[in-house]
């Protein structure tokens, strides 16, 4: 688990140091990059197979939410802590569906390509776990909702309502809002 913890600290070093140079007004090069989060530039070339890869996935991370702040105003029910999170990741994922659907084909690549994990962060999950925070489930249920949110929740899920099912965005949006709530009721179960 080291070696896999290792990876992401090092994948999070690369972001951070990229989401910094463009807070700056720069336009770096990957090694510029790989210079500033102290790791060589065949290591930062191994978890981004480009600038332009890295700088779309630093840019999506500065745009996601943080949980204090998505999560103000809302009780504690899980569900509707759910619905705000879904209802925001709609909104960034629409705002910058062409950057999102670019971080996606990076990765997928990257699995082909035989590439060690992680190939993506997991963005996701902490506001997940964040929604579920005060619930009351048992642990094992718990671990469970948020994996399968996981699915339900995100990039994939929009290419599959979007492509697959050919959904619009308000029956989407009613079939996620099912599904979140077919989800809690029975992991309180």
């Amino acid at each position: 688990m080291s070696r896999e913890n290792q990876r992401r600290r090092t994948r999070q070093a690369l972001l951070d140091a990229a989401a910094r140079m463009t807070k700056e007004g720069r336009r770096p090069s990957l090694e510029e990059v790989a210079e500033a989060a102290l790791v060589s530039r065949a290591t930062a070339y191994r978890y981004f197979p480009s600038i332009e890869a890295l700088l779309v996935e630093a840019s999506l991370d500065l745009a996601m939410p943080e949980p204090d702040a998505l999560y103000q105003g809302v009780g504690p029910d899980p569900v509707a802590r759910l619905e705000r999170l879904d209802a925001a990741l709609d909104e960034l994922l629409d705002a910058h569906e062409p950057q999102f659907r670019m971080m996606l084909a990076n990765s997928m690549a990257q699995a082909l390509d035989g590439e060690a994990s992680p190939r993506r962060q997991n963005r996701r999950t902490p506001l997940i776990e964040a929604a579920l925070d005060g619930a009351d489930f048992s642990p094992k249920a718990r671990t469970r909702l948020a994996r399968a949110l996981a699915v339900l929740i995100g990039t994939e899920a929009m290419v599959v309502f979007k492509d697959v099912l050919q959904l619009g965005p308000a029956e989407a949006r009613d079939v996620k809002r099912w599904a979140i709530r077919a989800l809690v009721d029975a992991a309180r179960r």
